[in-house]
């Protein structure tokens, strides 16, 4: 009973995570409009930085993670690559619609990995939120804290490819013009986070100084 308590503690401290608007919501809902699996791949970008970083946490990562120089030099780096995905969103809005389906695999798996790496807030979520998850999940034995693994991954993966999905077939039905429309709304998004991440980042610095 104990283990199932807490799987259903995992499920919705996860889910009320992942369903927040960021990066990779709007990075889904973009990549979505072309592939419609884009979302599994950022779930599996997303995970090649989770995972790992599940096992620092046990390791002792966490206080590092909340350092302030270490949030600085985060939100630099990942409000730089926001602003430039999200400029670069733009600018293949003009392309040639025979080169607006070319979605490479890659292309979802590496933004999910990049924008999880540069995403101070997820960092620090983990470095508070996740690391409790993680101890009330080790005294129940590491396999417990493998089944914990798993299924707060798959929160992020099924929401994800839930929203590449729904973006890929309304956008068979909206048409090009409201599909540009859609993805110019996510470039703002990542825009958004990036100033934010950055204006963030520099608020630190200046409080450090």
């Amino acid at each position: 009973m104990g283990l199932l308590l807490f799987l259903f503690q995992v499920i919705g401290i996860s889910l009320s995570g992942v369903m927040a608007p960021g990066p990779l919501t709007a990075s889904a809902i973009a990549m979505g409009s072309r592939s419609r699996n884009a979302g599994l791949f950022i779930a599996l970008g997303h995970a090649v930085i989770e995972f790992p970083l599940m096992i620092l946490i046990i390791l002792g990562m966490a206080n590092i993670l909340k350092s302030t120089k270490t949030q600085i030099v985060i939100g630099l780096a990942g409000g730089a690559f926001l602003l430039i995905m999200a400029a670069q969103m733009l600018i293949s809005l003009k392309a040639a619609n025979e080169n607006h389906d070319r979605v490479r695999r890659e292309k979802p798996l590496l933004t999910g990995l990049v924008f999880s790496a540069g995403n101070p807030y997820f960092l620090v979520w983990w470095a508070t939120v996740g690391i409790n998850l993680t101890i009330s999940a080790k005294p129940l034995g590491i396999w417990a804290f493998g089944v914990f693994a798993i299924v707060h991954w798959l929160c992020d993966c099924v929401w994800l490819q839930a929203l590449s999905w729904a973006s890929f077939k309304g956008s068979r039905l909206l048409g090009p013009h409201n599909q540009r429309i859609v993805l110019m709304i996510c470039s703002a998004v990542l825009f958004f986070f990036g100033l934010f991440f950055i204006y963030s980042a520099v608020r630190n610095l200046i409080n450090l100084l």
